[in-house]
């Protein structure tokens, strides 16, 4: 059976996507694959999967001009050869006949091993624009699939393919959903989580907000790691985590979100009207350029996060826009499971 390695890492936005695809492969039987990271996150997420694993040290960029920035920075081409090193031996111990590249810093090593070795690359990009580690692993790719068709445009291996995202998500009863986490009969539900570690920010705007909320709507709030607190407010719940997020899905009637391209593009998938929350002063403004193209697509609402204190006003005119629902239901964004698959398997038939 022919093998892939797939790589990506650094936030859950870089993993959980490889995931998706993964599992589509294991389903079909079309593969054998596994996975090459550093000891973060996606180690995490992809050892629960049971996918043999690779670690290697990956050196990651600090933005920005502090004395820190600049120490850290000064060390990464010593820490890059080492790692392009240690991915080496990890492929030539797997020996895959493709490489499949989910991008951030945890993968540029990754990629750069295997073109020295000759094993061929691919790419996906989720955001609007590209991020550091696809830019500089462009040429060294056969090519790099897009969720969004301009994006492809910008590039000259550049095939727009859409966003992979997990099957199960599509799967899920809103009734057995509202029974498991306890959704009060002919009550509106609100989903809200800010990103695969939390949001302090979104977290402490909302339960400041708790008073007014939880009287209209029922809170199920996805805080993070270590982030519950005491609380005694009716229809609201805290989760660390959620495992099964076809189920949280399933029973939100409106979701509050961070603009992640990897959580945007579910969100739009399973035609769910949102208020998105872009990152600031911590990326290269991203999540700001893809709650934009949404936004002026009438597909979401977007609120700064300078502006969070009027997150419940936002919640009841989200809840009132009926254009929102009917954009959403007319939209067509394509998943791209089906398509990279196919053109991975191609790839590694020849």
């Amino acid at each position: 059976m022919k093998k892939i390695l797939f790589t990506g890492g650094g936030s859950a936005g870089h993993v959980i996507p490889n995931i998706a695809l993964i599992n589509d492969l294991r389903a079909k039987g079309s593969a054998d694959v596994c996975y090459m990271g550093s000891g973060g996150i996606e180690k995490s997420i992809v050892t629960t999967q049971k996918i043999p694993y690779f670690e290697i040290a990956c050196p990651k960029l600090v933005r920005g001009f502090s004395f820190r920035a600049f120490k850290n920075n000064l060390r990464i081409p010593f820490a890059f050869r080492r790692a392009v090193k240690q991915a080496e031996k990890g492929l030539r111990t797997f020996q895959p006949s493709a490489v499949f590249s989910k991008g951030g810093y945890v993968a540029l090593p990754v990629v750069f091993a295997a073109r020295k070795l000759g094993i061929p690359c691919f790419a996906h990009e989720s955001d609007f624009s590209i991020g550091l580690a696809n830019k500089l692993s462009v040429k060294k790719c056969k090519c790099v699939f897009t969720s969004f068709p301009e994006t492809a445009n910008k590039l000259k291996n550049g095939v727009y393919s859409g966003a992979p995202i997990k099957r199960e998500l599509f799967h899920s009863s809103p009734i057995q959903a509202r029974k498991k986490f306890g959704v009060p009969t002919n009550m509106k539900t609100v989903l809200v989580f800010g990103g695969g570690s939390g949001s302090e920010a979104i977290n402490a705007a909302l339960r400041s907000q708790l008073t007014t909320l939880s009287k209209r709507y029922f809170i199920l709030h996805v805080c993070g790691k270590g982030n519950v607190v005491h609380s005694s407010y009716q229809n609201y719940r805290q989760e660390e985590f959620i495992a099964d997020m076809g189920a949280a899905y399933a029973c939100a009637d409106l979701v509050v979100s961070r603009a992640g391209a990897g959580a945007v593009f579910e969100i739009l998938a399973l035609k769910k009207p949102s208020i998105l929350i872009p990152l600031e002063n911590a990326s290269r403004g991203d999540q700001k350029e893809n709650a934009a193209y949404f936004e002026k697509r009438g597909l979401c609402h977007v609120l700064p996060q300078s502006k969070l204190s009027q997150l419940d006003g936002e919640i009841e005119a989200t809840f009132l826009d009926v254009k929102l629902q009917t954009a959403l239901n007319e939209s067509s964004f394509r998943v791209g499971n089906d398509f990279i698959i196919q053109k991975l398997l191609q790839a590694v038939e020849k």
